[in-house]
């Protein structure tokens, strides 16, 4: 069943694979929903790069009722760039590994809580709960067009609960809940200073630099090892809560992971603050002048793409206006800031305390027999504000992957124990939900 999913190669962001992101849903997700007594249903906007399927299983409008989620569209395969004997959109077992793309991120993970609800229903005959399954096809093209989706068809979309699985565990072996996300939003910056370029030697020391304009300019925004340097990037300070929930979780990286650098970012905050609970502001791309053909002359402009991730307490609106403030108090005159063109993601949190944390939680622990680590909000951006703030719902994510998955990387893979751990999570989640009173 995996592999033909990973066969399809729905990368939303290749125009040419547009009708791959419709057949991934008619001829993949749409009859296996079906074969378990789904009523499926396929919707369409302007806006968004593929469809939407919505699978519904309603056993009686007094169960409780659950909304899920996953995106079936991936990145580009990055074909020339895989290990020897690995291919994108071919599923590959090596050893303890699932290979191909998708297999993380997010067909791996949607179709582990699939099988679980199929693995329900032979058992009990029944869910025991009313269930509507979501589908998008433009996860990986910043969700374009969702948020027009779920106003259009807020009253379809009602739930008790959100419960999705995307983004990775915090560790490879330790199985997480996470509560929202980090929002995000990424805009440009650029120095144009002149329309060509000058030779060095002719007009070295009379004409400014802009890379030199543009690397002063971002050093002060933020600092040498991190620290953002503009309040309304930054959220007040800390929940209680979240800090106690942060300290029952650790970020180990694994052999393979890069190793953390201590002194980088906010100072006197915990490794698990500084990606869960802060703010990261970074330099995703930056240019200047010609490195694949030097041409010994001051280059006319320079620009970088900067990205800041943000937790609940920051005001995305305010952003981009403080950046151009503040830069202008400095001095910085012709460093122009550019609107954002990607989409932005708002911060959102569900409360550590909230009773359906501790009803999801205490599912997760029967089945494994230890505490899951609950997260208060993943690292990365997904748009969880969505479901949290304009559908009105709990939100819970049951992720199953890992940080070292490489998704959106070539060599992307799924642990083949995570896959049987995470199908046993959501069987026994699935089971707990339809039992009442649990």
């Amino acid at each position: 069943m995996l592999a033909r999913r990973v066969a399809i190669p729905s990368a939303s962001r290749i125009p040419a694979h547009a009708p791959d992101l419709e057949a991934y849903l008619t001829e993949e997700i749409g009859p296996h929903f079906e074969r378990m007594g789904f009523t499926v249903s396929l919707f369409r906007n302007d806006i968004a790069p593929g469809p939407f399927l919505l699978a519904e299983r309603i056993e009686n409008p007094d169960f409780t009722s659950v909304l899920q989620y996953g995106h079936g569209d991936v990145v580009a395969g990055l074909d020339d760039s895989w290990s020897d004997g690995l291919a994108p959109f071919t599923l590959t077992r090596r050893g303890d590994r699932w290979y191909g793309r998708g297999t993380a991120d997010n067909k791996g993970q949607h179709t582990i809580n699939m099988a679980a609800i199929e693995a329900v229903l032979a058992e009990r005959g029944q869910l025991g709960f009313n269930l509507k399954y979501l589908i998008e096809m433009g996860e990986e093209s910043g969700s374009i067009g969702l948020q027009e989706f779920c106003e259009a068809h807020r009253d379809k979309l009602a739930a008790d609960v959100f419960i999705a699985s995307d983004g990775p565990r915090l560790a490879l072996d330790r199985p997480t809940l996470f509560l929202g996300a980090r929002g995000g939003i990424s805009f440009g910056l650029e120095v144009i200073a002149r329309d060509s370029f000058q030779h060095s030697g002719n007009w070295g020391g009379l004409l400014s630099n802009p890379g030199i304009e543009l690397c002063h300019a971002i050093a002060t925004l933020v600092g040498r090892t991190g620290k953002i340097n503009v309040p309304e990037m930054m959220p007040d300070g800390i929940p209680e809560n979240v800090r106690a929930a942060l300290k029952t979780c650790k970020v180990a990286p694994q052999p393979d992971d890069p190793e953390i650098d201590e002194w980088w970012g906010e100072p006197g905050l915990t490794a698990e603050e500084k990606v869960f609970a802060w703010s990261s502001f970074e330099v995703m791309e930056m240019e200047c002048g010609r490195l694949d053909q030097p041409l010994y002359a001051i280059p006319p402009r320079a620009r970088a793409r900067m990205q800041l991730r943000f937790p609940v307490g920051v005001d995305v609106e305010a952003v981009v206006p403080a950046v151009r403030r503040t830069l202008a108090q400095a001095g910085f005159d012709r460093v122009e800031v550019k609107d954002p063109t990607d989409a932005i993601f708002d911060a959102s949190r569900l409360d550590p305390d909230h009773p359906w944390v501790r009803r999801v939680a205490a599912s997760l622990q029967e089945t494994l027999g230890t505490p899951p680590a609950i997260l208060p909000n993943l690292g990365g951006s997904l748009p969880n504000n969505i479901f949290s703030d304009l559908l009105g719902l709990p939100t819970v994510w049951i992720p199953h992957s890992y940080p070292g998955c490489l998704q959106h990387a070539p060599d992307e893979h799924l642990p083949v124990a995570i896959a049987a751990e995470g199908l046993s999570i959501m069987a026994g989640l699935y089971w707990d939900l339809g039992a009442g009173g649990v």
